[in-house]
């Protein structure tokens, strides 16, 4: 089942106060700023509410979100699009399919027709080690296949991604929305209270 874990949160308090750096009249550091007072929340809030792609919730950008998240292929493909999340690592199953079980990684809408026919080829890989064989394997990975990835994103590629999933057929979309309903001022995200 998808699931969301090890999660990290850098430069939020920071980020919230250097939204006011477009509105300063002179230079000023971080530590030059009365640190996340109710005037930068509130600044802070308005300017997340700002629509997709105007620049506005630029800040955002600033505040980076680290997570480990197990998926189906189904939902990494759609991932994918996002041009703002880095893989740091993640289970391959180019190198550790043959080794892995399947009934474990498969979530519950893999049939087991499916699966049958996926140890039927890794046994015909064991049994004669071919490219040919291995790439029998590679391709009848189901879509249902779940595995993990360490990754890192923004606020503001998180703003993106739930106005464009939160009301989504995957479950495992809606599970990814609701998580990001939790991170601290997710309202900069969501555009809730």
């Amino acid at each position: 089942m998808s699931s969301i874990n090890n999660v990290n949160v850098y430069g939020l308090e920071e980020s919230i106060a250097a939204s006011g750096y477009p509105m300063a009249t002179q230079t000023m550091q971080l530590e030059d700023l009365e640190y996340c007072n109710e005037k930068d929340y509130g600044r802070a809030k308005k300017l997340a509410k700002t629509a997709i792609g105007s620049g506005h919730d630029q800040f955002l950008t600033s505040i980076i979100v680290q997570f480990d998240l197990t998926f189906p292929l189904k939902a990494w493909v759609e991932l994918q699009r996002y041009h703002f999340i880095d893989f740091c690592s993640s289970m391959s199953t180019m190198h550790r399919i043959i080794n892995m079980d399947i009934d474990k990684y498969c979530n519950k809408y893999v049939s087991e027709n499916i699966k049958s026919i996926l140890r039927a080829y890794i046994l015909e890989y064991k049994e004669n080690s071919t490219e040919e064989n291995f790439r029998k394997v590679i391709y009848n990975i189901p879509s249902g296949f779940e595995y993990t990835a360490r990754l890192t994103t923004n606020y503001r590629q998180l703003k993106t991604i739930y106005s464009q999933r939160k009301n989504h057929r995957l479950p495992d979309w809606k599970m990814f929305c609701e998580w990001i309903e939790t991170l601290p001022h997710s309202e900069y995200i969501t555009g809730d209270k």
